[in-house]
């Protein structure tokens, strides 16, 4: 009995514990993929189909009541109502007695509502959460930080930079969408309450005349008002330091809510401020822009994200090159790869077309189901971050006969093994609204790294396959060597990490630039030294990759001696000079 009575316990703390991981599943944040926040349509479609439900209801509901009234406005359109018809008067008691009740307290109304509510209630936890909206809000904010947007055109739908006088557009939609009043605050409320006027300032100034454009007018779906927005704006302002403006915005505030006393005290307050300081009236306040202490190289980072992937004077340097490349290989004589050459030191090399729309496609489904937030290493923990906002998925090649082959052809264009443990598996990238990885090395730069500590080696070379277009930004940008390359669709980007030396090549610092518009899907596959007898060897891994090709051809009649013979032999005769292994 007693072990029944804990199995049961156990049972429902195992059920408890299920439905938490599962309320916690349908609540993964939305923003950070685009894929999430595209399966956000189907419930909303759900939704709409449930308001539409109610609105036919109330429809006929109201139809029925202009029934009534009309009726009732009949009789009593003839200034000489026949009370005195017993039948009349009747009818006039009994609406008086009954009918008026009955239409007053009639539940049709309180019924359609309900049934809307409930069918809210069921699509509830599908729904993004209010970390999804904060972080919607940063993304729009980063846009207009790292392209220069105008916020007054942003709310207008159009995608604009705007530099002094000058006036650049970035992208034209095929239809503008505009946002509204309440759309606005929400942004700039997500910066006030991180105490960020600088953004907030912008975004409540654009709610604040939305606002008074339609005052007077109810919206069902607003949350806020033009005093909410007054509010706000006030206090951004006098917290940046214009007191003068806050105290406008806040006088302004009392024609519509006069009764508001702590709003009442801090016109006082404002105008004793700028009695003591009389200067503040006039001072121009300027807010400054904030930083992260990680990002150092911001200004360089954000201007090469501007060009949007554009190289205007590439053609000017001689020693860049197309060409259609086998790398010697039988795999791809017959298909040879366009190979564009993009930059020398460090060598980065795009190829064409490098996979096809099926395969990208069905990459895309492979990893769909697997995506969850993207992480860093720091430490030796991952940890979600602000300046990666993605989702990725790790997929192993036997997952789809799609990835054996890709693994093939990379194989045969790089000349690497691409295999585990001399690769990672496959990583698959959805970026979310804004999406983007700011400046980061793909090879590890401290001991501390998980790298070291997984004994798989450094990563020797990155190889990056664009599986999506967008229709601007999302570029990657390499900072130090100051240049950046678009998306290009289905193209694969290529670049070493490590000198031969094995030491990290800092001019490889990159980053991937915000997606201003589109659906950024991207593939990347690093590629690692071996750890071989028991010494880390960092070396270029054309040397690793010739060993472990005669290695495997010979297996049954090399020793380990042997081995190890042959290995210090491939690295002396590429290094030039002699080299030890350690056993």
């Amino acid at each position: 009995m007693l072990c029944a009575a804990r199995l049961g316990a156990l049972l429902a703390v195992l059920a408890l514990w299920v439905g938490d991981q599962a309320r916690a599943a349908a609540r993964e944040d939305k923003f950070s993929a685009l894929t999430s926040v595209a399966r956000a349509l189907a419930p909303e479609r759900r939704l709409l189909a449930l308001l539409r439900s109610y609105l036919l209801g109330e429809e006929a509901r109201l139809r029925d009541l202009t029934r009534f009234y009309d009726k009732v406005l009949s009789l009593h359109e003839d200034s000489a109502t026949p009370v005195a018809n017993p039948l009349l008067a009747f009818t006039l008691i009994k609406r008086l007695q009954s009918d008026w009740r009955n239409v007053v307290h009639s539940l049709e109304a309180s019924e359609n509502i309900q049934a809307l509510k409930d069918g809210y209630e069921k699509v509830e936890q599908e729904l993004p959460a209010f970390e999804d909206l904060e972080g919607a809000a940063r993304a729009l904010m980063r846009l207009q930080d790292v392209y220069m947007l105008n916020v007054k055109g942003l709310a207008q739908g159009v995608f604009q930079r705007v530099t002094g006088s000058a006036v650049t557009d970035l992208y034209s939609p095929r239809q503008l969408f505009s946002l509204t009043a309440d759309d606005c605050f929400q942004v700039g409320k997500v910066a006030y309450d991180m105490g960020d006027y600088y953004h907030a300032i912008p975004w409540l100034e654009e709610a604040v005349s939305l606002f008074r454009g339609s005052y007077g007018e109810w919206k069902t779906e607003d949350e806020a008002s033009l005093e909410d927005a007054l509010d706000h704006l006030a206090f951004a302002c006098f917290q940046a330091g214009n007191v003068s403006c806050a105290l406008s915005l806040s006088r302004e505030f009392l024609l519509y809510s006069p009764e508001n006393k702590r709003m009442v005290r801090n016109v006082l307050k404002y105008e004793r401020l700028l009695a003591e300081n009389p200067h503040q009236a006039v001072a121009e306040t300027v807010i400054q822009r904030p930083n992260v202490p990680h990002l150092q190289t911001r200004d360089t980072y954000e201007g090469l994200c501007q060009t949007l992937g554009s190289q205007p004077i590439h053609y000017q340097i001689p020693g860049l090159y197309c060409s259609y490349e086998t790398n010697s290989s039988p795999y791809l004589l017959l298909q040879p790869v366009r190979k564009e050459v993009i930059h020398l030191e460090p060598y980065v090399a795009l190829y064409h077309d490098f996979v096809s729309d099926p395969e990208a496609q069905k990459i895309r489904k492979l990893a769909e189901p697997w995506l969850q937030r993207s992480v860093v290493a720091s430490g030796e923990k991952q940890l979600q971050v602000e300046y990666r906002i993605s989702k990725s998925a790790w997929l192993k090649d036997t997952a789809d006969p799609v990835l054996v082959t890709l693994d093939h052809r990379i194989a045969a264009l790089t000349g690497l093994d691409v295999q585990h443990p001399y690769a990672e598996y496959l990583q698959v990238v959805n970026y979310g609204i804004g999406g983007h990885y700011e400046p980061h090395f793909d090879h590890a730069t401290s001991p501390s790294s998980p790298l070291y500590r997984m004994k798989s080696g450094n990563r020797v070379a990155t190889f990056m396959i664009y599986l999506s277009s967008v229709e601007a930004g999302g570029a990657t940008a390499f900072i130090y060597a100051n240049f950046s390359v678009p998306v290009v669709k289905n193209a694969a980007l290529f670049w070493w990490n490590l000198h031969r030396s094995g030491e990290g090549d800092g001019d490889t610092l990159h980053a991937g630039c915000p997606v201003l518009v589109g659906d950024k899907w991207g593939m990347l596959l690093h590629l690692l030294h071996a750890f071989i007898q028991g010494c880390w060897s960092l070396l270029d891994s054309r040397v690793l990759s010739s060993f472990v090709l005669i290695c495997r051809l010979c297996k049954d009649t090399m020793t380990a001696s042997a081995e190890q013979v042959l290995f210090k032999d491939l690295v002396s005769e590429y290094m030039n000079g002699p080299f030890s292994v350690g056993v």
